[in-house]
């Protein structure tokens, strides 16, 4: 029999345990769950004999992936997967996969969640704005950039998308307007929706010149990963303009210095919680699960990243 580990030191609504369990029932697998374990050797003892792992934010080192000696498959709930060790993973003839869409909707909501409680004050009873007719610039136009712009719409913003991967006519068919440059776009919009992965080329690539370059009143929203962000830079523009604000659910390491510095001009959430709805949970979780038994039962890698 086949032993899949979920392996989750932050863990998966039970609902959504309960649809994987069923998932790898039906293929004959053996479930093990492995939640808020204690360290990483615990991890690794566990994973010793089996064939297949699910991790949502966890980090599969080379020392958990080289301890898993059984292990064929390691699948990330959700879109990125920089926590999983793919020069491990290739090293080892392991298939690393991920979830993408699954998460996408979850992660567009709570950016505009975020951008709603920022410029009505956090709800403190004062006058604040409106989104209705500000410039939304979506930067990395993916399954999560699409969610953003069906919602934005909604809300009668003006749209405006950057992502040198996706032609021209695909982003103009869904009624938004691509923008030849990077800087174009952070110059033109109000807002920007941030969503790119991290990776050598983008690690603090959003940084001083291209923030300061927003319009006044510019609103930065991060759900993607704290490490594109130039920390040093985002806290010179901060200091030298009182205008801008910075949101993200994943909160900068300066975090401390902005939280004390400049009072009601940050939203950050208490974790990364992208994710964190029933439904995503649901979502990926199952994706992960079906995509294990694809692969192990017919070679389908579709979603392999390495």
């Amino acid at each position: 029999m086949k032993k899949v580990l979920i392996a989750t030191e932050k863990p998966f609504a039970p609902v959504a345990v309960e649809g994987i369990k069923g998932v790898l029932d039906q293929a004959g697998y053996e479930m093990i769950l492995l939640e808020k374990y204690a360290s990483v050797d615990e991890w690794k003892q566990v994973a010793a004999d089996v064939d297949a792992m699910i991790i949502r934010s966890d980090k599969a080192t080379a020392e958990v992936i080289e301890a898993s000696k059984n292990l064929k498959v390691i699948v990330r709930a959700g879109a990125g997967y920089d926590n999983i060790d793919l020069e491990a993973c290739t090293k080892g003839g392991i298939v690393a996969m991920n979830t993408p869409g699954q998460n996408s909707n979850a992660v567009a909501e709570l950016a505009f969640g975020m951008m709603i409680y920022q410029i009505r004050n956090a709800f403190n009873g004062k006058s604040g704005t409106e989104l209705r007719g500000k410039k939304l610039g979506i930067h990395a136009y993916g399954n999560v950039g699409k969610f953003i712009a069906e919602i934005a719409k909604g809300f009668g913003m003006e749209l405006y998308a950057f992502d040198p991967f996706v032609k021209n006519e695909d982003i103009e068919k869904d009624g938004i307007k691509p923008l030849a440059t990077v800087e174009e776009l952070y110059k033109t919009c109000d807002f920007v929706s941030l969503h790119i992965p991290a990776n050598d080329k983008t690690k603090k690539s959003i940084g001083y010149e291209l923030l300061n370059s927003m319009p006044k009143g510019g609103v930065l929203v991060n759900t993607a990963r704290k490490e594109v962000i130039d920390e040093d830079g985002l806290l010179k523009l901060m200091e030298e303009r009182p205008d801008f604000k910075y949101l993200s659910d994943i909160a900068p390491d300066c975090r401390e210095e902005i939280e004390t510095k400049f009072p009601g001009r940050f939203v950050f959430t208490a974790k990364k919680m992208g994710a964190q709805t029933s439904e995503a949970n649901i979502n990926a979780g199952i994706a992960a699960a079906t995509q294990i038994v694809n692969y192990i039962e017919k070679g389908d890698d579709e979603f392999k990243v390495n």
